[in-house]
């Protein structure tokens, strides 16, 4: 294997490969399969029979590829056309030799099947307040481009993070429905530096139904940076800036076209939010790998200094174990919840929703006139004023005094 040419038949026509250097055969302990003390060996399948002795059978052709390939699979230019059932076992099998767990094979392994095979690879992907496993595994989170919904909830993102190219991106424009980016002190530069290129190219996040970002401190003002998402119909701004009034309600519907609901809705529920896909057990196992200390033997002392400084492992289990933003009471939690959906064509509450704002236009003229009112009787009492202040002072004076005030 080390030095024998490799030929490849592609279309009809037979073709040598070069400077591709494949896997040595050797035993591989799996991951979760099967006993991780048991060596596996490549081509025999070692069972007992019903007298209890040891034989053992050839594994068939198919399986025999299917292991050469997943040890190579750094070397596959695609795997579109190839079936589904295959793509499924091929990923297992990639997944089984940790191939996923190699930062220099992942990305490009991910990217495959990810082309060939799209949402199956991943639809769904929470990391709620799972920040280091963003910021670790940031190039092969970017190859997951069929998400249908995405929770970054809590991951520390700030006003610019590098994730935020990728949520624009074409990639994620036809696919992405539900985005989670609450908890993650956006400011209001930052909601418009995110939606920047969907406002000024007219590209990205097309198909974005539900966003949440509650818990960043934006203001009313941020609203409008919104407006370029054509489909929105769930939005969540609790624990932000706004405050829920009229005037929060009437705007929110003149720019967006959404209502108030009186009730929490369950698209923000996070017990709702999960992994799913082929990838969902390699998520877990760049959480477990990440979460553990590396061994080294071998290490310079300064490296050892800072491990023992910054305690990576202990940095991670707080990270891990930290609980989500939450309210400090349930009154204050029930006070902050500011949900807003779209009502159903057929539905008239919009209809009455623009009573209100001419009755909140009109109540300021009203508090207007008011105050004019109460501006002017200020006025004349103040004319009326020096007088009574006047009369104790001229009691104190003279008739002479008095008359030569009035001289003047």
């Amino acid at each position: 294997m080390d030095n024998s040419t490799i030929y490849v038949r592609e279309r009809g026509n037979l073709r040598r490969v070069r400077g591709i250097v494949l896997a040595q055969l050797k035993p591989v302990v799996s991951c979760r399969r099967t006993n991780r003390f048991v060596l596996r060996k490549e081509h025999f399948i070692f069972t007992y029979n019903a007298e209890g002795s040891l034989r053992y059978t050839t594994k068939s052709l198919f399986d025999i590829t299917l292991l050469f390939v997943a040890d190579n699979i750094q070397h596959v230019d695609s795997l579109v056309g190839f079936p589904e059932q295959i793509g499924d076992r091929l990923f297992a099998a990639a997944e089984e030799n940790r191939v996923f767990l190699n930062a220099d094979i992942s990305p490009k392994a991910l990217q495959l099947f990810s082309d060939a095979y799209g949402e199956m690879v991943l639809g769904s992907l929470c990391l709620r307040n799972r920040f280091p496993l963003l910021h670790e595994r940031m190039d092969e989170i970017k190859t997951f481009h069929s998400l249908k919904s995405l929770d970054l909830f809590g991951c520390r993102l700030g006003d610019d993070h590098e994730i935020f190219q990728h949520l624009t991106s074409s990639s994620l424009a036809s696919s992405l429905i539900q985005l989670f980016i609450g908890g993650n002190s956006l400011s209001d530069a930052g909601l418009q530096r995110l939606t920047a290129p969907i406002r000024m190219l007219r590209k990205g996040l097309d198909c974005l139904q539900f966003l949440d970002v509650s818990y960043n401190p934006i203001s009313a003002r941020a609203l409008r940076y919104l407006t370029c998402l054509p489909k929105l119909e769930n939005l969540d701004v609790s624990g932000t800036s706004l405050k829920l009034g009229t005037g929060l309600k009437t705007a929110i519907w003149d720019l967006l076209g959404l209502i108030y609901s009186e009730k929490p809705l369950d698209t923000f529920d996070h017990s709702r939010c999960k992994t799913a896909g082929w990838a969902e057990q390699v998520v877990n196992q760049w959480e477990t790998n990440g979460s553990q200390m590396p061994k080294q033997k071998k290490i310079d002392e300064s490296r050892t200094s800072a491990l023992r400084f910054f305690g990576r492992q202990k940095f991670v289990r707080e990270v891990l174990n930290a609980a989500p933003l939450v309210c400090d009471n349930e009154d204050e939690a029930k006070r902050e919840i500011l949900h807003f959906f779209r009502p159903a064509p057929n539905d008239h509450k919009p209809e009455k929703q623009t009573p209100s704002t001419t009755h909140h236009q009109a109540v300021p003229s009203w508090h207007n006139i008011k105050k004019r009112q109460r501006q002017s009787e200020r006025r004349d009492s103040s004319h009326q004023s020096p007088p009574a202040k006047r009369q104790p002072s001229s009691s104190a004076l003279t008739a002479e005094d008095i008359d030569l005030l009035n001289s003047y």
